[in-house]
């Protein structure tokens, strides 16, 4: 790579990328890539490949100037001695010109090689890399694949590449974690050669995988590199949508899964389309799965697509075909998507229903009256289809040999037409004729029509047949009266054996009068009297008059055509009177019947011969012979005497077949189409089934067919046998009887054309259908568990497994009625539908319940033989409970919550039973606090709930939604309280009594809220102190203000901002307070206060300072109004100028978090400055400040009055030593300030008060310096417990002077009580200072910045530790700790009174107090002047450098003559001009020194800087010591007289310490300290400006004592006889007898403190004791003499200890001692030497071998 080490290429980003994987093709492609650095084209890297040892390579490096400009470089040598070059020489290239430099390698080992050449430009380097590498296996392919998404269980793929890079043959291997692979997973690559890698995701979960796929290659070394796998799989999500009708379109969202052909016609296909559409966003695979049935069926509904893949966020169409069989059939199916892997299930079902043809005729009888002999008559006969499915019909007549023929005897009917038939009659006997004729339909039931008509000829004149004879034969035939002759039955009638009903039929006369009424002829139904002839079936709906016989004959091959053997016939004849048989003559036809007529007697047979006379061979012939018998009675009418007894003729029939081929000839092939069904209508067990056959011939010659019963005889075919003429059709009808429900196959040979090689078999199968239901999950229902009282429902579903429809009925136990119910209980199943009805459990007891119902089923129209119904059993399974809901949590605090604003949360409600539970919520409300019950107790419910009512399912949870809006800074408790729902408790009302308590949710009620907790000045205000600053900025107010509850104006939303078109804003707030800035003169610092916003509150706080222009809206100019009053030009004045200034104005504090506000006062303009300023708390209040500042001249004497008004602190009457007060005065201007206050009034209120000075003012006089507080003392001791006031005048000499009313309070303390006295000074609202709050450039702070003592009794010491932090981390500080008047410097402490601290450290300070003399108020602001070292260190030397130049510019002087000299320096405009600088040479004059200029400086910036600088270019001003940074501390206490102090605080007392010798003045206060001044002590600077040599003679000075020290062996014995000396008791600690002791020799009513103890030495005195024992006296005299020597000489020692612990220096001595060592352990543990708050320790020593 190309790298640079100085400035930036032109186009380095081009080499900038890192080709991780990148493939070379070759190592002359890869030299080629180049790069530009400033002009000069080069290589970006050269390659050596295949070198070895031994030899030298060279390659060539090839610069080129692609600039317009002649470039100059030169480059630097490899660094190692590998590779090496021509010697460095600069190189200048022309433009276009190039350079080549051989680079010559030249190793030594075998190893890989790196080096680079340098080269230089005047813009800067660049390099190229020289790299020598060894053969090795290297692949390259991408760090990371991303794969297409994927949905779960499918498949998606991606390829990448892979290279070999290296040098070598390499062998790889794949390890694929699942769900990837990867193919191939195994392979060889030669060197440069590629490869493609597929990738195939297959996910089961639905997740974002990235996986590291690892390869492995190499020979013996394997090496591994990974590629990322990234991919993401997703469930897929289907919806199956049914498309309307065309013109309605979809709608978005709502989809239909069923799907609806329709009618269809019978043999056709309809197709329709449903649409899958995907949700998803992933490619989704399905499967299209047919529901599973029971039954083995022939489906009507078939789709061709099994599998699919619908694309994301699209559909897929799905084809579905319904192609019905059976006319009137209703067919119902289910198709099932199911998504990949079975996640999604998808249901479609699919409905559609057969129609077929509706033909019938519009009469069905045609009556031809009578015709003579030889003539013939034509009727029409109308027939019409409804339906608009063709209809294909037969009428089953030969009309060639028949008397009756019709024009079009078969044919194709459209739909919705009529056709009208001509019908013609020729009749060939004078008889009467009558035929029965059945008109056949395809796909539909036969027809029948009567065809009769009377021939008369000139001798035979036949009664005439009319449609009434019809209709009594018919009845007579049923009566069986038709067996006997007219003749005989006139006779009858006659002998009255027969009688006529109403009709005019005949019938026999009834025995009696209960006998049941005369059978009546009924229409059979039209199949079954096709079927039920008794010659194709053994049935027959009424008994043959006349019989034929054969009816179907098939002549065979009748070759040769003149040895036809003729076919007998007999005719049969079963009545009982004579009958004539007259047959028809067939004209031209190879068939003839003889004898043609013949008479047959009564029950006789008569024999017949059919005659076969073919003409030609190879022929087919096919005929249908037809004749009449009548009885012979009939031949003449007047042989008829009632017209009751006529009877029609009898139409016999026989078909006959033939053909002539001879044996080696082939019969003619037939050329037809045959429409069959594959199955028989379902039909009940044992009962018949029909179904239609079409045989088209669709050739040109003749066809004859016969079907073999014999060979399938559980079939019946009619016609069994005949022929179609070409272009005609046949229908036949089947039928067959299944006795069971089992499928039984059959097979139907139908042969044709008479040749066994042209038969044709036709397979039908036929099942008996059972009344077969099937009840969802094998009969059990089961509920789930309910609670008492409440409803569950379940959908069930049964499914009819038929393909007939059936009726089904619930049947529930009336016992049972009351707990369950079902909706529909009955309703109609279409075959193989399943519907659901819902079934509702309401249990009335804890308790199982095990029940049982019944559904029935039967056939839609029962047939009487088939069972009327089954009944099928369900067992339902239900459980009665009882539960209870819980919360998950009983108590739930949502915290504090703004007032007026929404806090949502999510109660939990748990169900813990087994059973699902409608419930219902109520709550009710409590509000607690400090507030009026009454006032609260009408507040609206600030809880709202989201849903009130709900249902929870078992073992399983809800959530509810709550909403709080507390309306009130208040506390709230809400109890929610539930009911269960029932049927008969649905609502609130309803449920009171059973509800149960669930939670309880409280909240509180709070306001944004912050406080004012620390604040400090800088600037003009550094001088004010902390107190002072609060006062003048009112904030104990503001804080008041800030707690106070909210005015419902102030609670709005957001900081309100430029709402108002006025340049002064309207103000609604009612909360107005001063921040006074003070004054200062003109040109001085800004006055710079410093606030600390705390948010002590538990909600954060957004807060704005809002200036009158954050408020005004902006307007177009014309808008503007041009007048502006006086108030509003001095608001304008003060903004443009930015006099005050808030920074930052607006922001947001957590809860405990801290955020200083800096506000600052310019003073450009002498005045006094007012701007009222809205801080906004957002949700919180509304304040208005008014800022005010003044500014004063330079030489003006201020004082600035902070207000008119002063209260002193109230004192109780009575009080013997009132107290001092102090009233403040700030000299706000540039001068010393005397001020006076007269004292006229304050005598005056004096005389008024009986000569009592009720106010005393200790200090009517004094001066203030410029910048600083003084102090007026008064005195307030009031007579009465009342209110006094008085109006001093306080006079500023050279000033303005000013009126202040002073107020006082007097209280009786008998009245009050103790609660008036106070034991603290000051307000509570003042805070502890913050070390956060801290001015720019402040290097240390206190730790505190006020130390309240409280009260505090005379002649004692309060003490306080103050740490002062260095917060620099680099810069060591130095402190000295000022008092501002001496009164303060008498009664306080400070120690140490200044120092150094180091970065980071911290110095503990001791600040005592210690009132003496009258009892005051103190409040008292020490001060502590903070310098960084380095700048006292350079003020030193400064001022040392300035002060020599004064001694030295003494004895100087300037030659200021023009003419001296070779050269003349240049002059400026203003004349001789001398630069001088702060080290000077002997040679340069030095300027006037000047102690402290302080010119008189205007009112202009501009012209007070102009002679500044004037000034400061003649004079070298005497360098001012640094500016210190001003720390405040603030020391406030009130002391009492000792008996006052004892009378109020009695409990407190013993806390103090009482001094006995209290000097007047303090004895450690020196003259320094008495210096009121504000310039710099150079003496106590010495030490921290002092040299390293001096630092270093004081060590070895200390050093040397030290060691000394040590070394000195009688300065160790007294430290051993210092450690022996008894234990100091304080005299806190006295005992009984001292006591007494003092009380007798002290008679003060003083109580005092002081004591000693008993015995202050008992070591020593316990080694008297010892050695008195150890010598033993001569003599018992001696030894008694000793002892009371003794005795006496130890009370004499114990009565001097007792007065010396008497002594007041005593006590003060003990006193210092322990604080001295309290001091000291409080030093060291601010230091961490020792932990105050760690455990003690208990070491238990060894027993001392001496005891």
């Amino acid at each position: 790579m190309l790298a640079q080490a100085h400035g930036e290429p032109q186009n380095s980003d081009s080499f900038r990328k890192l080709c991780c994987g990148c493939v070379r093709k070759s190592a002359r492609k890869a030299k080629k890539k180049k790069g530009v650095f400033w002009g000069i084209e080069v290589a970006e890297t050269l390659r050596w490949r295949g070198w070895e040892l031994g030899k030298e390579m060279i390659k060539h490096l090839i610069l080129k100037n692609v600039h317009e400009k002649t470039q100059k470089l030169s480059y630097r040598c490899p660094s190692t001695r590998f590779f090496f070059t021509v010697f460095p020489q600069p190189i200048t290239l022309s433009p276009g010109m190039s350079l080549t430099l051989p680079i010559v390698f030249r190793p030594t080992e075998k190893r890989e090689y790196e080096d680079s050449v340098c080269f230089k430009k005047a813009e800067g380097e660049f390099s190229v890399t020289l790299r020598a590498t060894l053969p090795r296996p290297c692949l390259s392919f991408p760090a990371a694949v991303q794969l297409p998404i994927c949905a779960v269980y499918n498949v998606t793929e991606t390829t990448f590449p892979v290279r070999n890079i290296g040098d070598l043959v390499t062998v790889f291997a794949w390890e694929t974690p699942s769900p990837f692979y990867m193919i191939p997973d195994c392979g060889m690559l030669n060197p440069g050669a590629e490869c493609m890698v597929k990738v195939v995701f297959q996910p089961k979960v639905a997740v974002v995988y990235d996986v590291a796929a690892t390869c492995w290659f190499g020979g013996e070394e394997k090496q591994k590199r990974t590629i990322q796998l990234k991919a993401l799989a997703k469930y897929p999500y289907l919806r199956v949508s049914v498309t309307e009708e065309e013109g309605e379109g979809i709608q978005a969202g709502k989809f239909r899964d069923v799907l609806c052909f329709g009618s269809v016609p019978v043999g056709t296909t309809v197709e329709k389309c449903v649409e899958i559409f995907n949700m998803s966003v992933v490619d989704a695979p399905c499967r299209i799965e047919r529901a599973k049935d029971p039954l083995v069926r022939d489906h009507v509904f078939s789709c061709d697509v099994s599998h699919g893949v619908v694309p994301a966020k699209g559909k897929l169409v799905l084809c579905l075909r319904f192609q019905p069989q059976t006319v009137g059939e209703h067919s119902t199916d289910y198709f099932t998507i199911i998504s990949a892997g079975s996640l999604l299930q998808t249901v479609l079902k699919v409905v559609g229903s057969c129609k077929g043809p509706l033909v019938s005729l519009h009469q069905y009888s045609v009556d031809f009256d009578w015709i003579n002999l030889g003539e013939s008559l034509m009727e029409t006969l109308k027939i019409s289809n409804i339906s608009d499915v063709p209809a294909y019909y037969q009428f089953d007549i030969d009309g060639r040999g028949s008397v009756f023929s019709l024009d079009r005897p078969c044919g194709v009917l459209e739909g919705t037409t009529t056709l009208a038939l001509k019908v013609t009659f020729r009749p060939t006997h004078p008889i009467s004729y009558h035929r029965r004729v059945v008109c056949l339909v395809h796909h539909q039931e036969p027809m029948y029509v009567d065809f009769f008509g009377t021939c008369h000829s000139d001798i035979a004149k036949p009664a005439i047949l009319q449609a009434r004879h019809l209709s009594w034969y018919r009845t007579n035939m049923v009566r069986g009266l038709t067996f006997y002759p007219p003749d005989i039955l006139s006779v009858m009638l006659k002998d009255g054996k027969l009688q006529m009903d109403e009709k005019g039929a005949l019938m026999l006369p009834p025995e009696i009068p209960q006998d049941k009424p005369p059978k009546e002829y009924f229409e059979a139904n039209s199949m079954t009297e096709y079927f039920c002839d008794g010659v194709s079936s053994d049935l027959a709906l009424f008994p043959p008059h006349v019989s034929v016989s054969p009816r179907e004959y098939d002549f065979g091959c009748c070759v040769p055509l003149h040895k036809v053997e003729p076919l007998p016939l007999c005719v049969t004849n079963h009545t009982k009177g004579k009958i004539t048989v007259a047959w028809t003559p067939s004209h031209g036809s190879a068939f003839r019947v003889s004898p043609e007529i013949c008479d047959i007697p009564p029950l006789k047979s008569s024999a017949f011969r059919v005659l076969f006379q073919p003409a030609q061979l190879n022929s087919l012939y096919a005929a249908e012979l037809e004749g009449f018998a009548f009885y012979k009675v009939l031949r003449h009418y007047s042989n008829i005497e009632e017209d009751a007894t006529i009877c029609p003729s009898w139409c016999l029939t026989v078909r006959l077949r033939a053909h002539t081929y001879e044996a080696e000839r082939e019969h003619f092939i037939p050329q037809y189409i045959l429409d069959v069904p594959k199955v028989f209508p379902p039909a009940a067990p044992n009962t018949d089934t029909y179904c239609s056959m079409l045989l088209l011939n669709t050739g040109t010659s003749l066809i004859t067919f016969s079907v073999n019963q014999a060979a399938c005889p559980s079939v019946l075919v009619k016609p069994c046998s005949g022929h179609i003429i070409p272009g005609g059709h046949q229908i036949f009808f089947l039928s067959t009887h299944p006795v069971n429900t089992i499928s039984q196959q059959h097979v139907l040979p139908l042969q044709l054309n008479s040749y066994p090689g042209y038969t044709k078999e036709i397979a039908l199968r036929s099942c008996g259908e059972s009344l077969l239901l099937l009840l969802e999950g094998d009969g059990n229902l089961y509920f789930k568990p309910a609670y008492i009282g409440t409803s569950s429902t379940r959908m069930y579903t049964i499914k009819n497994c038929t393909r007939l429809p059936m009726v089904f009925t619930w049947k529930i136990h009336q016992s049972d009625s009351k707990i369950l119910s079902v909706s529909p209980t009955a309703g109609i199943l279409q075959p193989y539908e399943a519907t659901a009805q819902a079934w509702t459990f309401t249990p009335d007891k804890e308790t199982k319940h095990l029940l049982r119902a019944m559904v029935f089923v039967r056939r839609k129209s029962p047939d009487p033989v088939s069972p009327k119904s089954v009944g099928y059993a369900l067992r339902i399974v239900g459980e009665g409970v009882l539960g209870t809901i819980r919360a998950q949590k009983k108590h739930l605090d949502l915290g504090n919550v703004l007032v007026g604003d929404l806090q949502s949360c999510s109660v939990v409600l748990l169900n813990d039973g087994i059973c699902s539970l409608k419930y219902i919520l109520s709550v009710e409300q409590q509000i607690t606090g400090p507030c009026d019950p009454e006032e609260v107790r009408s507040d609206p419910l600030a809880l709202e709930l989201e849903q009130s009512r709900g249902m929870i399912p078992a073992r399983s949870k809800a959530f509810v939604q709550i909403t709080v809006r507390p309306a009130r800074r208040l506390h709230y408790t809400w109890s929610i309280k539930y009911a269960i729902c029932t049927p008969t408790a649905t609502d609130l009302a309803s449920t009171k009594e059973e509800q149960q308590p669930l939670c309880c949710i409280v909240a509180t009620g709070v306001y944004p809220t912050f406080c004012i907790a620390d604040a400090c000045s800088a600037g003009s205000a550094s001088g004010l102190s902390k107190l002072h600053l609060w006062r003048l900025f009112s904030l104990d107010t503001l804080n008041e203000y800030l707690e106070r509850d909210l005015t419902p104006s102030e609670l709005t939303y957001r900081v309100p901002t430029r709402h108002s078109t006025c340049l002064i804003p309207p103000v609604y707030t009612p909360h107005l307070l001063d921040f006074n800035f003070g004054a200062a003169p003109i040109g001085s610092e800004p006055t710079l206060v410093m606030l600390l916003l705390a948010n002590k509150g538990v909600v954060p706080v957004e807060w704005a300072f809002l200036f009158p222009s954050d408020q005004k809206m902006d307007v177009e100019h014309w808008a503007e109004d041009a007048e502006f009053s006086p108030h509003e030009l001095h608001q304008m004045r003060i903004q443009d100028n930015q006099l005050f200034s808030v920074s930052p104005k607006s922001g947001k504090l957590l809860p405990g978090q801290e955020e200083s506000v800096q506000l600052s006062h310019r003073h450009d303009f002498i005045g006094t400055d007012h701007l009222p300023v809205l801080l906004k708390v957002s949700y919180g209040h509304e304040i208005l400040l008014n800022f005010s500042g003044v500014t004063v001249e330079q030489d003006q004497r201020y004082i600035h009055f902070a207000s008119t008004k002063h209260f002193f602190t109230p004192i109780a009457i009575g009080t013997s030593h009132p107290p001092t007060q102090l009233y403040e005065l700030y000299n706000g201007g540039s001068m010393p300030v005397m001020f006076e206050v007269q004292l006229d009034n304050i005598v005056r209120i004096q005389e008024e008060n009986f000569q009592h000075p009720v106010f005393a003012c200790l200090t009517p006089r004094g001066e203030i310096p410029p910048g600083t507080t003084g102090h007026i003392e008064w005195i307030f001791s009031p007579l009465e417990a009342r209110m006094y006031l008085v109006d001093v005048p306080i006079h500023i000499l050279g000033g303005e002077s000013a009126l202040i009313t002073f107020q006082g309070v007097g209280y009786d303390l008998n009245t009050i009580g103790d609660t008036a006295t106070s034991s603290e000074v000051f307000s509570p609202s003042v805070f502890p200072g913050s070390t956060k709050l801290t001015v720019p450039g402040q290097a240390a702070t206190l730790s505190h910045h006020r130390i309240c003592l409280g009260n505090i009794p005379d002649c004692t010491k309060a003490s306080r530790l103050v740490f002062l932090n260095n917060i620099s981390e680099s810069k060591a500080v130095v402190f000295a700790w000022q008092i501002s008047t001496c009164k303060d410097k008498r009664v306080l402490q400070i120690a140490p009174e200044s120092g150094v601290v180091q970065p980071g450290e911290s110095i503990p300070c001791f600040i005592a107090l210690r009132p003496s003399g009258s009892a005051s108020f103190y409040s008292i602001d020490l001060v502590c002047e903070v310098y960084i070292q380095e700048s006292l260190v350079q003020y030193e030397r400064v001022l040392q450098e300035w002060e020599r130049a004064k001694e030295r510019q003494a004895v100087e002087f300037t030659i200021t003559e023009k003419d001296l000299g070779t050269k003349k320096k240049p002059k400026s405009p203003a004349g001789v001009t001398t630069k001088y600088l702060p080290f000077l040479s002997l040679q340069q004059t030095l300027p006037p020194i000047k102690n402290h200029p302080m010119p008189n400086l205007p009112a202009g910036h501009f012209q007070r800087r102009l002679l500044l600088d004037k000034e400061a270019s003649r004079v070298w001003v005497k360098p001012e010591p640094p500016k210190p940074i001003l720390l405040h501390l603030g020391v406030t206490a009130r002391s009492y007289s000792i008996e006052d102090f004892y009378s109020n605080f009695t409990s407190e007392f013993p806390k103090y310490f009482l001094s006995r010798d209290w000097p007047l003045e303090s004895k450690f206060v020196d003259g320094s300290r008495d210096r009121d001044r504000m310039d710099m002590d150079p003496k106590w600077l010495s030490l921290a400006a002092a040299s390293k040599q001096e630092l270093q003679t004081v060590t070895d000075i200390l050093t040397g004592v030290i060691r000394g020290l040590l070394e000195n062996t009688q300065f160790h014995d007294a430290v051993r006889r210092s450690l022996d000396e008894p234990i100091p008791y304080f005299s806190q600690f006295r005992c009984e007898e001292s006591a007494e002791l003092w009380d007798r020799r002290q008679c003060s009513t003083v109580p005092s403190r002081v004591s000693a103890s008993p015995d202050l030495y008992p070591e020593k005195d316990g080694e008297r004791k010892e050695t008195r024992q150890e010598t033993s006296p001569n003599n018992d005299l001696l030894e008694s003499w000793e002892r009371m020597s003794e005795i006496l000489h130890h009370e004499q020692l114990r009565e001097q200890k007792e007065m010396m612990s008497r002594q007041p220096a005593f006590g003060n001595l003990v006193e210092l001692l322990l604080e001295n060592t309290l001091q000291n352990i409080l030093i060291e543990a601010s230091r961490g030497e020792v932990v105050l708050t760690a455990r003690p320790r208990v070491i238990a020593l060894p027993p001392s071998p001496s005891r």
